[in-house]
């Protein structure tokens, strides 16, 4: 069997067997979901032992036509730029099931739909076919509006239905965009080859309309200004695993899908090269001046991934080698840093009931291991040296000098508010007096330890040795830039 047909299986059959299990064994129905997790996890890895870094095609490549007519097929393969991304989930989905264990209610139902949600987004990863990205772009909203719906808080419904509503409107834009550049493809066919020849008939406005309804669709996901409005309320509600999986993996699906975009559609993005610039500016100083400004935890590091989403966005402007390998290893440490921030948080709003910090006070004398643990995240969050988000942003920032010159500083000056917010946040956490109501907090537990550490050592070992995943997306960024006519 093809082993991407195989690693997303995985997921899908596991949740099959999940379902059958008996409902009264909800012990059984969350080492199992774990099992399977743990499972995916090593068979992704297990790739990078036939993935060649060398090699900037796509590669594990499987092509079956689904309709001829409709110019569909079942086209599936990674490059450098979505292997890593796929890893990404694997970790982060593993991760979120370990802090599942405050799940107590339709436990079956919450696992199985984590499990499906894992390989739709692989999915979207996978895709090198236009129509085949579309239907896992959509499978993800189902298991996400359920895991909000049923498993949030007091405002849920709400969330989902935002959630939703933003969803399914950019994914109209996006739908719209890609039939119009179908329609321009003389071999009607749905396949990125295919679609990206199909564009170099079009003219250069037509070009530009379509990749803004694809940065419309897109952007929601990302999110981008002022794409953002489901977010903070989604981040809020949704459990605290689903909110790890909402800013690991969900926001870089819509990264993600923009870089290809810029891929079929260069003429565009050179065009639109400055307005994506001052996207990308807005919000990283919106969205780190909106975390600055929270008192509530959760929405404080929501409002932050739109301000390291800002990050993202500068790197896929500045279309050169070292800004787009700024945004791919990006989307990773903030991948791993964000759902250590939400996992911490969420673990301990499980114990106090409060996620205001201004409720908090020196617990670092009673919960010492979530105290460095989420200082460490903080420190990621920020991207100090010796972090991947030092890396991730030093080739923004490198990549962005080419580009646009001095103007670049203003990263800079994200990279102080969101340092500013980070060390607040720490201050009234762990110093001050201690209050009563805090004085039998109980501290991380050893599978949570697990849980939060890996994802904290991640961001570290990925800071202090960055070159395994720099090899691997480094042709691939090269090739990526040739293509769109632009010197490496």
């Amino acid at each position: 069997m093809d082993p991407l047909i195989l690693l997303l299986l995985l997921p899908a059959v596991g949740a099959g067997i999940v379902a059958l299990l008996p409902d009264q064994r909800p012990h059984l129905i969350r080492h199992t979901a774990i099992g399977v997790a743990v499972v995916t996890l090593l068979y992704a890895f297990s790739l990078l032992a036939s993935f060649s870094f060398d090699n900037p095609q796509i590669q594990f490549y499987t092509y079956q036509v689904w309709n001829e007519r409709l110019g569909t097929s079942f086209a599936v393969g990674v490059d450098g730029l979505s292997l890593p991304l796929i890893l990404l989930t694997t970790v982060l989905v593993l991760m979120a099931l370990l802090a599942s264990h405050m799940i107590n209610h339709h436990v079956k139902g919450y696992y199985l739909l984590m499990l499906l949600l894992e390989a739709a987004t692989m999915g979207v990863f996978m895709a090198q076919d236009w129509g085949l990205f579309y239907v896992f772009w959509e499978l993800v909203l189902i298991p996400l509006f359920f895991l909000i719906d049923r498993w949030g808080g007091k405002n849920r419904q709400t969330a989902a239905l935002n959630f939703v509503l933003y969803t399914m409107g950019g994914s109209v834009f996006m739908l719209l965009a890609l039939l119009v550049l179908f329609d321009a493809t003389p071999s009607h066919s749905f396949s990125f080859t295919a679609m990206a020849e199909g564009a170099k008939y079009l003219s250069a406005n037509e070009q530009v309309l379509i990749f803004l309804g694809l940065l419309i669709g897109f952007g929601v996901k990302m999110p981008i200004f002022p794409l953002h409005g489901w977010l903070p309320l989604a981040h809020v509600e949704a459990p605290s695993p689903v909110s790890i999986l909402l800013s690991g993996i969900l926001l870089k699906m819509g990264s993600y899908g923009l870089l290809r975009a810029v891929g079929i559609l260069p003429d565009a993005a050179i065009f639109l090269q400055t307005t994506l610039f001052v996207i990308g500016v807005i919000g990283l100083l919106y969205g780190g001046l909106l975390a600055w400004r929270q008192s509530d935890m959760k929405k404080m590091i929501a409002y932050s991934s739109v301000s390291h989403m800002g990050v993202v966005m500068i790197g896929i402007a500045s279309l050169n080698v070292y800004g787009i390998t700024g945004a791919v290893y990006q989307m990773v440490a903030h991948g791993l840093a964000a759902g250590a921030m939400f996992m911490l948080i969420g673990l301990l709003y499980e114990r106090t009931h409060t996620r205001d910090i201004n409720d908090y006070g020196s617990l670092i004398k009673i919960t010492p291991r979530f105290a460095f643990l989420i200082i460490m995240a903080f420190v990621g969050g920020v991207g100090l040296p010796s972090t991947a988000g030092f890396v991730a942003e030093l080739h923004v920032l490198i990549g962005g000098f080419q580009t646009w010159g001095w103007a670049i500083v203003l990263l800079s000056l994200g990279v102080l508010i969101t340092a500013a917010y980070s060390i607040r946040t720490v201050k009234h956490l762990y110093t001050g007096p201690v209050r009563l109501d805090m004085q039998q907090v109980e501290d991380l537990r050893p599978l949570e330890m697990v849980a939060a550490g890996s994802l904290i050592v991640g961001t570290v070992l990925l800071g202090l040795y960055p070159a395994p995943l720099l090899a691997m997306m480094q042709v691939s960024v090269q090739h990526f830039v040739t293509s769109i006519g632009l010197m490496p």
